[in-house]
Order: structure tokens, then C-alpha cells, then sequence
């Protein structure tokens, strides 16, 4: 079975047995989280390492870590890309994790991020019936980057195994880049709020939760969730009094 079809089996499946249907698919980090249990973190890391699986084996936990960038496309992309790894069990290079595969493994894992992302019959759901693949026009390249928050060449690729361009618009529609598209159809203000919600560093849901606990338990300090989030300790202060979140007083005893 080739790799374009293992991932697109797998990421099928994926959607059918957590019932997320062939819709787009929004906060990813949560879903990777809610879906599998696995923790995922948005990290700050060298412009060129975008994503990365790393298993603690003496715990058995599983995290995805990518990088926190102002591109929000494809940190989504390399969210499911690392995603995929894990589900199909790909090994890692060390003990410390992978920044890499072999080329089957990565061509697998780029399948299944696409047809996660980008469902066919979600494309087609949303599209309906269009004219001839040859006269396409560049704005439906940019509805379908903007319905499903994709880089265009993930776009492109749909939208031609869809049957709604042809090759020769396929390749010609890999060159726009998603700024473009979205200052020249009008949706750079929605880009720009994504673009700043990636470049956000963010904390593993389930951990940040039981460091949250153990601070109301007072066997945790602040400066430690404050560490965790990456925001200053008067920041971190001030959310967790809004909240309602207080240490409790533990008696002090006297040697």
C-alpha cells in the first residue's frame, strides 16, 4: 500500500471513530489532546526544527511539541504530520526523541496531516458543484486556505484530488502564499489574529492543570506555572486570582 493511501485511510479512520465528522477542524492542539491523551505543547525552537515526538518511557506519556511561529498554517500542518507519526507507531531516532524519519514515514505522515486537514468529501461538502476544472479561479483556492486553515500547496492538492482543478492549475496555485491570499480576498484580519495565536508559546492542557492544583494545594509556587505558561510571575499571579485560584495555608509547625 503506498504511503498516500495508508495516511489517507488512517486519517479517515481517525476522524470516524472520534466522530469529528469531514468538518474543519479548530483548536487542534485540543483536539490532539481531548481525542488521543497525548500532551501537546507549543515550544519556542530553532526556526528550522518545526515539530518533534518525544516518549517518556518510564511513564509511558506520549508529547508532540512544535514550535511556536507566526505561521499558523503550518504549525497546524506539522501538528498533524507529528500526529501521524504517532498513530502509525513510527519509531524515533533516539532517547530523546526525532526531529526526522525516513522519507516512507514522512511521506505517510504529510498524507495524513492532509486528508485530516483537508477531508475530500469536507472539500466537496463545502464546495458543491463548480464549473470546469480549467477555468478555477484563484478565490477558491483562497476559501478552501481559509475554511480549513491550510497552506495553499495543501489546498492545491485538495482541490485537484477533488477533481476541481486540473494539474497544470495544481502547480500554479503552490506559488501564493497565504498572506497574499488573504490581504487580496479580504481576510488578513482574521490572519493576522491566528498568526498571533501561534507565535504564543502554550502548555500541555493536563499538565498545566495538575501544576494549577498543586498551587491551590500550596505544594506548588507560582513562579513554576508562570515558567510553565512562559509569562511573568505577576501575570501568572494575577489570572489565578481572577480565577479564584488561592493556596491554601498550611499551618507552619514550630521545631
Amino acid at each position: 500500500m503506498s504511503a498516500e493511501v495508508e495516511g489517507r485511510t488512517a486519517a479517515e479512520r481517525f476522524r470516524e471513530e472520534r466522530n469529528l465528522g469531514v468538518q474543519p477542524l479548530g483548536d487542534l492542539i485540543a483536539i490532539i489532546e481531548r481525542a488521543t491523551g497525548i500532551n501537546v505543547a507549543a515550544l519556542e525552537a530553532d526556526q528550522d526544527h518545526h515539530g518533534m515526538m518525544v516518549r517518556d518511557r518510564q511513564r509511558d506519556v506520549m508529547f508532540i511539541g512544535v514550535a511556536s511561529t507566526r505561521r499558523p498554517m503550518r504549525q497546524r500542518k506539522t501538528l498533524a504530520h507529528e500526529l501521524g507519526h504517532v498513530l502509525f507507531g513510527d519509531a524515533m531516532g533516539g532517547p530523546a526523541g526525532a526531529w526526522g524519519h525516513p522519507p516512507f514515514e514522512e511521506s505517510r505522515a504529510d498524507a495524513f496531516a492532509r486528508h485530516l486537514l483537508v477531508p475530500l468529501d469536507g472539500l466537496r461538502e463545502f464546495l458543491g458543484e463548480r464549473g470546469s476544472p480549467a477555468k478555477a479561479e484563484l478565490s477558491e483556492l483562497s476559501e478552501v486556505v481559509q475554511r480549513f486553515l491550510v497552506a495553499p500547496p495543501i489546498a492545491a492538492i485538495a482541490l485537484c484530488q477533488a477533481g476541481y482543478i486540473d494539474d497544470a492549475t495544481k502547480r500554479a496555485w503552490l506559488s501564493p502564499t497565504t498572506p497574499q491570499l488573504a490581504t487580496r480576498f479580504g481576510w488578513s484580519d482574521q490572519y493576522r489574529a491566528l498568526r498571533e495565536e501561534s507565535a504564543r508559546r502554550r502548555a500541555p492542557q493536563r499538565l498545566l492543570g495538575r501544576a494549577v492544583n498543586a498551587y491551590a494545594e500550596g505544594v506548588l509556587s507560582v513562579q513554576a506555572i508562570a515558567t510553565l505558561r512562559g509569562i511573568t510571575r505577576q501575570e501568572a499571579e494575577m489570572e489565578l486570582r481572577d480565577a479564584g485560584v488561592v493556596p491554601v495555608r498550611r499551618p507552619r509547625f514550630v521545631g
